[in-house]
């Protein structure tokens, strides 16, 4: 895929994020960039502040959670895979205050393969991949980071 069609999938995936899951709506979550490798989204301090003035961690999270959702989904659609797509485990540290607007970078884990994944899910008709993330902080390192896992299994095919 060139870079429109990376932009345009992205896109599309956002806007189908934001209708099916009020949340993102409230969040106001927006694309920050896709390159096919690493998926960026953002949202407005405004609508995810906290009683004392900074991003509220669980925005923080839920941000980070849809980037890598987001990276898994885009993945399979790019293959015309149709999986449902869910996190199985995951871990957060919280390391600074976000005190403005914020984004979420989500890419696979360096020790993750998308060959092994695609392998996987031909085979079992389901595969896991390991997705890191974070929230850069306004010195440019992390505020907050997600490891976690995400599942794919394959929906059963309409009965024709």
């Amino acid at each position: 895929m060139d870079k429109l069609d990376l932009h345009a999938a992205a896109q599309a995936l956002v806007a189908f994020i934001r209708e099916g899951i009020p949340l993102a709506r409230a969040m106001a979550v927006e694309l920050g960039g896709y390159t096919g490798e690493q998926l960026i989204l953002a949202s407005p301090l405004a609508p995810n502040v906290n009683d004392k003035g900074c991003a509220f961690g669980g925005s923080l999270v839920s941000l980070m959670t849809l980037a890598g959702w987001g990276l898994v989904e885009l993945a399979l659609r790019q293959r015309g895979e149709d999986c449902d797509v869910y996190v199985g485990t995951s871990s957060v540290q919280y390391l600074s205050p976000v005190w403005g607007d914020f984004q979420a970078r989500a890419q696979r884990d360096a020790d993750a393969s998308w060959d092994t994944f695609f392998a996987t899910l031909a085979a079992r008709g389901r595969a896991r991949i390991a997705v890191t993330a974070e929230v850069p902080g306004e010195d440019g390192r992390p505020a907050a980071t997600l490891a976690a896992q995400f599942v794919a299994k394959r929906r059963a095919a309409a009965a024709e």
